[in-house]
């Protein structure tokens, strides 16, 4: 796997199927949550949308195999161009969100995202703080 690199597009796309994984439990709020950041977000505007579902498969395929949250971690790093670090961690922090309960096993791989993507603490922190404002509701 250390050979193959991944475009922009499906980098982004792995890291929010990994986040969604992490808990061992993809949940429809959070497939849902992958698929409206996609269609929304410009990062993805020239992105096909037909290739979502196959680069899903593809990730959660490739965390299935020994050693594969590791490599497919490290893919995502290789692959993405720094530029789009921020842009990552707030994918991520979005699919966490999505259920709108975040697992230790969702913060721990943060953490390692964080340390991966060698983002500062601060905008980590910024980034965490701003997804956690657009998710609080009423209720």
């Amino acid at each position: 796997m250390s050979d193959d690199i991944l475009n922009p597009h499906s980098a982004l796309i792995y890291i929010m199927v990994l986040m969604s994984a992490a808990d061992n439990d993809m949940t429809d709020r959070e497939l849902k949550r992958i698929g409206d950041q996609v269609q929304n977000l410009p990062v993805f505007e020239d992105f096909d949308a037909e290739e979502l579902v196959p680069l899903a498969e593809e990730c959660a395929a490739k965390l299935g195999l020994p050693g594969g949250l590791d490599q497919v971690l490290d893919l995502i790093v290789a692959s993405l161009p720094a530029k789009l670090s921020e842009t990552a961690y707030a994918l991520a922090c979005e699919i966490a969100a999505a259920d709108m309960h975040v697992e230790q096993e969702e913060l721990r791989l943060l953490q390692q995202l964080r340390d991966s993507l060698q983002l500062d603490r601060l905008i980590a922190a910024a980034i965490e703080r701003g997804v956690r404002a657009r998710h609080t509701s009423l209720d």
